[in-house]
C-alpha cells in the first residue's frame, strides 16, 4: 500500500509540475475537510451540535443534504416496517 501510495504521490507531482511535500499537504488537508465535516453532520445528526453551528462548521447546502438523507433513510424504515 505504502509503495502504491508514493508512486500516486510522485505521478501527481509530475503531472502537476508540483513537489511531492506539496502533493502530500494538499492530500492531507482533503483529507482533513472530509473528516471535518463527517463529524460536524454527525454531531448535528445526533443531536450533539445544533443547526446554526453545524451550518458555521459545513455550510447550509451540506447541512440540507445530510437532513434529506437522513429524511429518506427514515422514509425507507418506515416503509420497511409497515410493507
Amino acid at each position: 500500500m505504502a509503495a502504491e501510495i508514493s508512486d500516486r504521490v510522485r505521478e501527481i507531482a509530475e503531472a502537476r509540475g508540483l513537489p511531492e511535500s506539496e502533493v502530500f499537504e494538499r492530500a492531507l488537508e482533503r483529507g482533513l475537510e472530509d473528516l471535518w465535516e463527517d463529524l460536524v453532520l454527525a454531531q448535528y445528526l445526533d443531536d450533539e451540535l445544533d443547526r446554526v453551528e453545524a451550518i458555521e462548521g459545513v455550510g447550509r447546502t451540506k447541512v440540507k443534504r445530510a437532513e434529506r438523507e437522513r429524511d429518506l433513510v427514515e422514509e425507507d424504515v418506515d416503509w420497511g416496517l409497515n410493507a
